[in-house]
Order: structure tokens, then C-alpha cells, then sequence
């Protein structure tokens, strides 16, 4: 997904700030997501799956976002570009997690189980598949609405390529499909981590109106 390359990509949303399409979908969202760090957390253990450990840590993680959003949403810009912030850095942390989850599975060569990493993909990808589905009406919103988006299309592809890996496990009988498949995953955290970054500080920078009005 392309990123907004200029201080003003914000002012392009029409969307309203705390309105109650947008509080529902958050509150949606929340669920999912709490509901699949739970699932994959013990299915990924049990798999010994990089890429499911990978994903249940950024559902976590997405559901902590979703969780701020709603607290901020109605806020002044200000904060809600605070709240991105937190989010960005947030999803940066966790993706060095998953480089380096990865690459100890790497080292020790874990070989996960294809049947589970299938199954439990396949499910999270029709559930943020939907979720994608429901927050891309807010794409264009602020850092931090843009933020929400982005961790839901990342969510979506990161399923998409689990059981991707677990074809490829299940194909090779070896473990290197998972690590490749979660080291991509940490790279696309971190891309997405820095888009959010980037456009919150632009806003933070930003004069507020009633100062510009002043000068």
C-alpha cells in the first residue's frame, strides 16, 4: 500500500472522527484480534511454528492498537497523532521480536506442523479478511484511522502467507518455508510500522489552525 508522501494526506478524510460506524468497526476489530492471539499463541507453540508465533504476537499487538484508537477517537488531532505514534513504534518492536524469533528457529532448525499452521491460518484469514474489509472505508482517515487500516491489510496478508508456508513445510519437509515466510512477515511490520511513523510525525509537526490564524 502506498503511503502518503506529503503533510496534508490527512486532510483528504472525509471520515468523521468518533462517529459510530467507526467506534463499531474498532470495537470489532478488538475482538478478532484479542480472540486470535489467543488461538495462535497456543497453536503456534504447539506447532512450533515461526509464523504463527509471529502472528499471534502482531494480533496481540493490533488489538492493543485498536484498544488505544478507541480511546482516542473524538480527540484533537494532536493526540490522536500521539496514539499513531505509540502504534507505529509499537508495531516497529514487534517486528524486531519476530526477526529474531526467526532467526533462532533458523538456527535450530524447528520443524513445525503443516496440518496446524493450515487450519488455524485459514481461519484467521477469513476473520481479517473481513475485518480488512469492513476498516477500508477508513483508509484515507488520519495517522492514526490509517493506522488501523494498515495493521488490518498487514493481518490479512500475514494469514494469507502462513498457510502459504505451511504448503510449503508440508511440501519440502523442512522447516525453512515457515522462517521465510515469518521473516517477511517482520519486514512488512516494519514497513508498516515506519509508514505510520512517519505520517504521525509529519502531523505532530504540523501548526495547529487556531495559531496559524493568529501569525
Amino acid at each position: 500500500m502506498a503511503c502518503c508522501h506529503d503533510d496534508h494526506c490527512s486532510s483528504r478524510s472525509s471520515q468523521p472522527l468518533n462517529s459510530p460506524a467507526w467506534r463499531r468497526a474498532l470495537w470489532i476489530a478488538l475482538a478478532v484480534n484479542a480472540g486470535f492471539f489467543l488461538a495462535e499463541i497456543v497453536a503456534g507453540a504447539a506447532a512450533g511454528s515461526a509464523a504463527l508465533m509471529a502472528d499471534a504476537l502482531d494480533f496481540f499487538g493490533d488489538a492493543a492498537n485498536y484498544a488505544i484508537s478507541l480511546g482516542v477517537a473524538g480527540l484533537a488531532l494532536t493526540w490522536r497523532s500521539r496514539a499513531a505514534l505509540v502504534k507505529g513504534w509499537t508495531l516497529l518492536v514487534f517486528a524486531a521480536w519476530v526477526l529474531g524469533s526467526t532467526a533462532w528457529h533458523a538456527v535450530t532448525g524447528t520443524l513445525p506442523r503443516a496440518e496446524v499452521m493450515g487450519i488455524v491460518g485459514m481461519a484467521a484469514l477469513i476473520a481479517n479478511g473481513g475485518v480488512a474489509l469492513m476498516l477500508y472505508r477508513f483508509r484515507e482517515g488520519d495517522a492514526n484511522m490509517r493506522s488501523v487500516w494498515i495493521c488490518s491489510r498487514n493481518d490479512a496478508i500475514g494469514n494469507l502467507a502462513v498457510m502459504l508456508a505451511a504448503a510449503g513445510v508440508f511440501g519440502t519437509g523442512t522447516g525453512w518455508p515457515d522462517v521465510i515466510v515469518a521473516a517477511i512477515m517482520g519486514g512488512l511490520g516494519l514497513q508498516g510500522g515506519w509508514q505510520i511513523v512517519r505520517q504521525a510525525r509529519a502531523e505532530l509537526r504540523r501548526p495547529a489552525p487556531g495559531l496559524v490564524a493568529a501569525e
